[in-house]
C-alpha cells in the first residue's frame, strides 16, 4: 500500500512541472502572436516619425493641405496648377514667412534656374531635376514653387511662371513615366506676386552656375523638392 502511494506521490511530482511547462509555452505562444499582431508602441512611433520628418511644420503643413486641395489633387488627382491669385489664398502667410517654410529643406530641394524670359529646361535643368525627383526617400508630396524675376509686366511674369512649372510637369511625365504623378504633384506658379528669394538661397542645389545667383537669377527659376508630412 506504501509503495503505490509513493509512486501516485510520484507521477503527480512529474505532472506538476510538465503541465506547467506546457502553459508558459502555450502563453508565450499566444504573447507572440499578440504582438504579430500589433506592433510595439516603439515600432509605431518609428513609422509615423519616418512619415512626418522634422520640417514638417504646422504651417508647413498649412500650405501643403492647401495646396493639394485647391489644385485638384486631393479630390481628383487631376493637376491644374495653382495662379498667383489663388496663391495667396492658399498660403495665407507673408511672402518672407512663406519663402522661409522651405528653409529647413535645403539638404532635400533644389532651385531649376531659367534663363531670362525663357520657360526652356537646358541639361543642367533637367539633370538637377531628375536627380532630385528620382530622390524620392519615401515621400509623398512632390512640390513645385515657379516664380519670375520682376522685369515686365506683371501679367507677362505670370505667364512665365506658369510655362516653367508647366515645364517641370512635362518633362517628369516625359521622363519617368509615373502614373501616380498627378496625386502626388502640387504645383504653384507665383509670377512676380511673392516675396522674391533672395542670396540665402545660393548656397541650395541650383542648376544655374555660381556667376549665376543674383536674385534675379535665383527668381527665374521652380523651386522643386519632396516632402513628407502627415496631413
Amino acid at each position: 500500500m506504501n509503495t503505490g502511494l509513493h509512486i501516485g506521490i510520484a507521477a503527480g511530482a512529474l505532472l506538476i512541472p510538465t503541465a506547467l511547462t506546457g502553459t508558459w509555452v502555450a502563453s508565450a505562444s499566444a504573447r507572440l502572436e499578440e504582438a504579430k499582431a500589433t506592433p510595439s508602441d516603439e515600432a509605431q512611433v518609428a513609422v509615423a516619425a519616418a512619415a512626418d520628418e522634422g520640417y514638417c511644420s504646422a504651417d508647413l503643413k498649412k500650405v501643403l493641405r492647401r495646396v493639394l486641395q485647391s489644385c485638384g489633387l486631393l479630390s481628383n488627382g487631376e493637376v491644374r496648377g495653382c495662379q498667383p491669385l489663388e496663391a495667396k489664398n492658399v498660403a495665407t502667410v507673408a511672402g518672407g514667412d512663406f519663402n522661409a517654410l522651405f528653409a529647413p529643406l535645403a539638404d532635400r530641394a533644389g532651385i531649376i534656374q531659367f534663363d531670362k524670359e525663357s520657360a526652356e529646361l537646358d541639361p543642367g535643368d533637367a539633370a538637377l531635376l531628375e536627380q532630385l525627383f528620382a530622390d524620392q526617400r519615401g515621400a509623398s508630396y512632390f512640390f513645385v514653387v515657379a516664380r519670375s524675376s520682376p522685369e515686365g509686366s506683371e501679367v507677362y511674369n505670370r505667364d512665365l511662371s506658369q510655362k516653367r512649372g508647366e515645364a517641370v510637369l512635362g518633362h517628369l511625365k516625359t521622363k519617368f513615366n509615373d502614373p501616380d504623378l498627378d496625386k502626388e504633384l502640387g504645383l504653384l506658379w507665383l509670377g512676380e506676386e511673392v516675396q522674391q528669394l533672395d542670396e540665402e538661397f545660393c548656397s541650395w542645389q541650383r542648376s544655374g552656375g555660381t556667376e549665376a545667383c543674383q536674385p534675379q537669377d535665383l527668381n527665374r527659376s521652380a523651386f522643386v523638392a519632396w516632402i513628407d508630412c502627415r496631413l
